[in-house]
């Protein structure tokens, strides 16, 4: 391979696939994270009760547990419409990744710590356990390979553009 054609492949276009696993990816996290929200709306679960679930993790003080029993639907509620939107694309991605990072990173150490806990995910009753660590780790990945994707697209836009 020369390297004018290293060059040419460079500034290329994104591949047709590459556009399509960004939308598939980012339409798919929105659904979790529009789902997780609605179940824990206050219309479906009282916060005081998903209060309790979060309170189960043992991290946060009783007025931290509300706050978050109060927002966290509505951030995810949110972050799920941004996701479905896609703008701006590289910063929702980021936010999501993050966001289930955190999550996750949680749940790792609840596990770890042997709590016996709700996860709390998508509403009351589901165990934390191997499967909801594989779940959400899962989500993890395809979130961090969507995002990493999404500023490889801007990166190759703007390459193809100069």
């Amino acid at each position: 391979m020369t390297a004018s054609s290293s060059i040419a492949i460079s500034n290329s276009a994104p591949p047709p696939a590459f556009r399509w696993f960004v939308l598939i990816g980012r339409l798919f996290l929105a659904a979790v994270f529009l789902a997780a929200a609605w179940s824990k709306m206050p219309w479906v679960q009282p916060p005081p009760l998903f209060g309790m679930q979060i309170d189960s993790y043992q991290l946060l003080s009783s007025g931290a547990v509300m706050f978050v029993a109060h927002t966290l639907p509505w951030f995810e509620l949110a972050l799920g419409l941004l996701l479905l939107i896609g703008r701006p694309l590289r910063i929702v991605t980021s936010l999501a990744t993050f966001t289930l990072a955190g999550f996750f990173g949680l749940m790792v150490r609840t596990y770890a710590a042997g709590l016996e806990v709700n996860c709390g995910c998508f509403g009351p009753g589901e165990h934390l356990g191997p499967k909801s660590l594989l779940r959400d780790g899962s989500l993890l990945a395809l979130a961090l390979a969507v995002t990493v994707c999404a500023f490889l697209l801007r990166r190759r836009q703007r390459q193809s553009t100069s």
